[in-house]
């Protein structure tokens, strides 16, 4: 019961799939950014910042952070599940990491779209 409430998903396979495709997602995010950088070796501020008013740009962003949110997330769950036996500490482990994500998911949010 408790692994159910605490996981990301309804079930393992459910799990694995979304850290198959925030992995697939970030991967993407990230050949396209060091792609972007090495066709603009003389990147100006003004270029940059041109790029992340684009809709679709913050778009691609807002669904990389989220991935990194999900990806971190099952990842650390996994790893808190199997090698923290307590469960008091087990929760306040994930409880932070939770938590952490959260805020970084909001900041990014923020950053993203200037609220």
């Amino acid at each position: 019961m408790v692994t159910q409430i605490t996981s990301f998903g309804r079930s393992g396979l459910y799990d694995w799939m979304m850290q198959r495709i925030s992995a697939l997602v970030l991967a993407v995010y990230s050949v396209f950014i060091i792609a972007y950088l090495l066709l603009n070796p003389g990147l100006t501020y003004e270029q940059w910042s041109g790029l992340f008013e684009m809709t679709s740009m913050r778009i691609f962003s807002l669904l990389a952070l989220l991935s990194v949110g999900i990806h971190s997330w099952i990842g650390l769950w996994s790893i808190s599940t199997d090698y923290i036996k307590a469960t008091g500490v087990r929760f306040f482990f994930q409880s932070l990491c939770g938590l952490v994500m959260f805020i970084y998911v909001v900041w990014g949010v923020q950053v993203l779209w200037g609220l």
